[in-house]
This record gives C-alpha cells, structure tokens and sequence, in this order.
C-alpha cells in the first residue's frame, strides 16, 4: 500500500529553510556541506511551494460559488478607502 505524503509544517518548514540560508551566507560551511545545505534548500523551498498551492486551493473552493463562479473579494478595499 502507498503511503500518503505526510502535510508539511509551513512555519517550520519555512524556518528550517531560513536558518539553511543563514549557514550558506555565514560563508563558514566547507563545500560538501554547503552542497548538502543547499540542497535541503531546494527541498524546503518545494515543500513551502506545496503548501502555498494547496492553501491557495483551498481558499478558491472556499470562495468558489455553486454555480461555478467566483466570488471576488477585495481584502484591502477599506485601506484604500481610509487612505
């Protein structure tokens, strides 16, 4: 049986990726592992995407009316009328 990809952390993954790139621009890290820290990177930034995508699904379903159209809606509109 396949087993499911387990929902990633955001905030932690997104911290985790933020300290790898502190150590690759501390410049202290030998190349090998720079490269591993690098590619943790790559894995975190995937991992983040992921997770963006699937919450920006889930608020389209949520805004989603049952006809099929959207519903638009502006966040900021009363910053821009205070303004």
């Amino acid at each position: 049986m396949a087993r499911k990809p387990q929902a990633v952390d955001f905030e932690k993954a997104l911290a985790d990726l933020e300290g790898q790139v502190h150590r690759l621009e501390s410049g202290e890290l030998s190349l090998e592992e720079a490269l591993k820290a690098f590619e943790s990177g790559i894995r975190l930034t995937r991992e983040c995407q992921q997770a963006l995508a699937e919450a920006e699904q889930k608020v389209q379903l949520l805004l989603e009316k049952s006809d099929g159209s959207t519903e638009r809606t502006d966040f900021f509109e009363d910053e821009d009328e205070n303004a």
